[in-house]
């Protein structure tokens, strides 16, 4: 079989959908804490919107009629899509109104209709919209005179349709008399009926607490419901005979020519005010509107029929995110589990000086991610350092490194970050900071043109003894984000080894000159030499199996799709390498084909963290190559996109990092196994032990960090 036969591969776009299943799941999954559930159908919701507004707005655009290599053009996708988004969008709202909605009421937390409430609830529900929300909506009529007004993006409105007047109403009509050459004023009578938006206001609380006499039940109400019931109120002397809830998903992909602008600041913060008015491409419809405001919606929206999803229930899931994660249901969320130290900085001395004995390896969540923003602050506040160096490309709104890097500036620090601008859905947030950087005195770079700088690189440059220059750094997998680190598993490295000190130093070179890339000692850039790289190292295992040598892969990312690296993942396994790939998200390899892929497992976890981290393990005939990346094997971070990949060479690291590969293998609780179909299902049991991988990484660390201190002068 031709390794390009479209057979082989499982389309990008239902291989994300098999994905957010995956999510959906967990939300179904009643050995998950109530509000643990309803948080994870809250992420499958905000996943949909984003897949909407990018890859489906993407299909839409796309001029290009060729099929992808499963076979499937991008109408084909759309198609595919679309069935397969109504069926998820199904089973979301049927775990939500029959499953946890009913397992709130068990728990004394009730969301009701105006009609449910006691009296003294519609008392307060009353009191609260005319003192409150009446004077915050703003009823927008649509008529001859005022159009369809322009829906933010996926804000909740109400559709209104208001009865004719009970006598005609009458308007003005003015025609041109060809026979008496001039203009005609005449009057007509309509008793067509009258429309009207209401945006649900967002400045508000979407789901509203309730009063109730009984002290141990939370009873609540949802804002589109108080609005509807009192909707009458903004159009006095009509009747309103139907309402729809009404939310559009809009287009929101930066479409940016970076060698036409001439400031990529400038042109960025545009682009993002123009999200809100992208072209629709989806609408999320409650039922009860009429046809004739159906064919109005049509003509003002310009949508087809096959962008309607009609929502059997409240609309907008992601609402319920603040719900869930609400402090006054910590007895129905996760039992809180706080990270380790680290052991090796565990004492109050410089972490330079621990870093310059011997590479140090940190997992986070597990382990606190208080160091990394710790060698910043010491970076910043040593007199020996020099100069700073770092890439960002997501921080946190209250971003205590953007703080110590600040702090560095002023401190005299020559100091140099690279912001990435097209962040998606991150923008605005560089761009604020960005700004305030440059104001203290730092060096901002915003990347190189056509491709986004992804890689994770912290560059501290520190003079010591002798005028001796040493090169410190913390090379990650993950964002220089303390709140995501909280819930994303990632891994970094601390390191000050010469050769990677170098290679550092010519990458920021690149990032923020003009200079040309040497010949690398230990980092693969992309889009240089990463995907050779890559390709190399499959090729010396498919070499090493032929020759009878032990050869086998062990990899984890979260996505795979890239066409060029399967094929020789095809051809590695026909070699009879045994590889093994935990992939969180998209995976376009069939795994399991008699023939080409039988000594391929694809494995995906999903559970309490979400999995980030990117590792790579090569068995190299008995000695293991391990190596950390930002890149996952798509082509987007092996062609445009600055990545990095570097080797773990002590051994001792290099153990550690197989022995969390091979723990999250045997997960047997959170981990799902891919079929040769892409539908995954759960790696079960079978009488062995029960192993969930996120929580024995875990005790792993808290077992790590009682032995350091054990072991410790003073332990």
């Amino acid at each position: 079989m031709s390794l390009t036969d479209p057979s082989l591969y499982i389309n990008r776009e239902l291989s994300w959908l098999e994905f957010n299943e995956r999510v959906l799941e967990e939300a179904h999954d009643k050995n998950n804490p109530l509000m643990e559930r309803l948080k994870f159908l809250a992420i499958t919701a905000s996943n949909l919107d984003e897949f909407f507004m990018i890859r489906v707005s993407s299909l839409l655009r796309s001029q290009n009629t060729a099929p992808d290599p499963s076979g499937l053009t991008p109408r084909d996708q759309l198609a595919a899509i679309s069935k397969r988004v109504r069926e998820m969008v199904q089973k979301q709202y049927s775990c939500f109104m029959r499953s946890l909605i009913p397992a709130m009421e068990k728990e004394n937390i009730s969301i009701l209709t105006y009609s449910q409430l006691s009296v003294a609830g519609k008392q307060q529900v009353d009191t609260y919209f005319n003192k409150v929300l009446y004077q915050v909506l703003t009823p927008m009529a649509i008529d001859q005179s005022r159009p369809f007004p322009t829906l933010n993006n996926r804000m909740v409105n109400i559709f209104v349709e208001l009865a004719p007047s009970k006598e005609a109403s009458t308007i003005r009509v003015v025609e041109w008399d060809e026979r008496e050459v001039r203009w005609r004023i005449s009057e007509k009578t309509t008793k067509s009926p009258k429309y009207a938006v209401v945006q649900v206001p967002t400045v508000v609380p979407r789901i509203v607490p309730v009063v109730t006499d009984d002290k141990n039940a939370r009873h609540y109400i949802l804002l589109e419901n108080i609005l509807l019931e009192h909707i009458g109120r903004l159009f006095i002397g009509h009747t309103v005979t139907r309402t729809a809830l009404l939310r559009v998903t809009r287009n929101s992909d930066l479409e940016i020519d970076e060698e036409e602008i001439d400031d990529l600041l400038d042109e960025v913060t545009r682009s993002i005010r123009g999200r809100r008015w992208g072209s629709p491409v989806r609408i999320e419809l409650s039922r009860g509107i009429s046809k004739p405001a159906m064919r109005l919606l049509e003509k003002a929206l310009g949508f087809t029929e096959d962008k309607i999803f009609e929502i059997k229930g409240p609309l907008d899931l992601t609402a319920w995110m603040n719900f869930a994660t609400d402090p006054d249901f910590a007895h129905l969320q996760y039992e809180p589990i706080m990270p380790s130290p680290v052991p090796d900085f565990a004492s109050r001395g410089s972490m330079f000086d621990v870093i310059r004995k011997k590479d140090v390896l940190v997992h986070h969540p597990y382990m606190s991610f208080d160091c990394v923003l710790r060698f910043v602050r010491e970076a910043a506040e040593d007199p020996n350092v020099l100069a700073i160096k770092q890439t960002l490309y997501r921080v946190s709104g209250q971003s205590p490194i953007v703080r110590a890097l600040i702090q560095a500036a002023e401190n005299g620090k020559q100091v140099t970050v690279l912001v990435e601008l097209k962040a998606r859905f991150d923008e605005e947030n560089n761009i604020n900071w960005a700004k305030l950087m440059e104001k203290s005195g730092i060096h901002v770079v915003y990347g190189l043109t056509g491709l986004k700088t992804h890689c994770k690189v912290c560059l501290v440059v520190r003079r010591e003894k002798k005028d001796i220059i040493r090169r410190y750094m913390h090379l990650g997998t993950g964002n220089y984000n303390e709140a995501t680190a909280k819930f994303y598993t990632d891994i970094g490295l601390f390191t000050c080894s010469e050769a990677f000190g170098q290679d550092a130093s010519v990458l920021f070179n690149v990032l923020t000159g003009h200079a040309k890339a040497t010949d690398w000692q230990k980092f693969a850039v992309a889009p240089l030499t990463l995907r050779n790289s890559f390709e190399l190292l499959i090729q010396q295992e498919t070499a090493n199996a032929l020759e009878g040598k032990p050869a086998s892969i062990t990899a984890k990312m979260n996505s795979l799709s890239d066409v060029a690296i399967i094929q020789e993942l095809y051809k590695a396994s026909q070699a009879g390498v045994k590889i093994r790939l935990l992939v969180r998200g998209i995976c376009c390899l069939r795994a399991g084909i008699p023939g080409v892929s039988d000594n391929i497992t694809v494995s995906s976890i999903v559970d309490r963290y979400l999995e980030h981290s990117r590792i790579f393990i090569f068995e190299n005939g008995g000695q293991p190559k391990v190596f950390l990346s930002s890149a996952d094997w798509m082509g987007r971070n092996l062609k445009r996109r600055i990545e990095v990949a570097f080797p773990v060479e002590d051994a001792a690291l290099k153990n550690e990092l197989i022995a969390l590969m091979e723990l999250s293998l045997s997960d047997n609780i959170k981990r799902r196994i891919a079929a040769p179909d892409g539908i995954y299902q759960k790696a079960g049991r079978k009488g062995r032990t029960a192993v969930q991988s996120q929580m024995m990484h875990h005790k792993r660390a808290e077992d790590a960090y009682a032995a350091a201190v054990s072991t410790s002068p003073l332990g």
